[in-house]
């Protein structure tokens, strides 16, 4: 697996799903919204850490050279 995602895009992504994931644990956005949300932030958390993004493979994208 080559990693894919560079230091900013991976610091955005933290900080989004930090958001995203206060949004839907903090109860502002309930029901259908809050899956969506929390598995949104899950997602962007794993892609972070593991700097590789399968829908970055998928378009050709590779922000590491930033």
């Amino acid at each position: 697996m080559t990693k894919n995602v560079g230091k900013i895009d991976m610091i955005v992504r933290i900080v989004l799903a930090a958001i995203l994931a206060y949004l839907d644990w903090s109860g502002t956005v309930t029901g259908t919204m809050s899956w969506v949300l929390g598995i949104a932030a899950i997602v962007m958390f794993v892609t972070a850490f593991v700097k590789f993004c399968p829908l970055y493979k998928v378009l050709g994208e590779d922000t590491c050279k930033f």
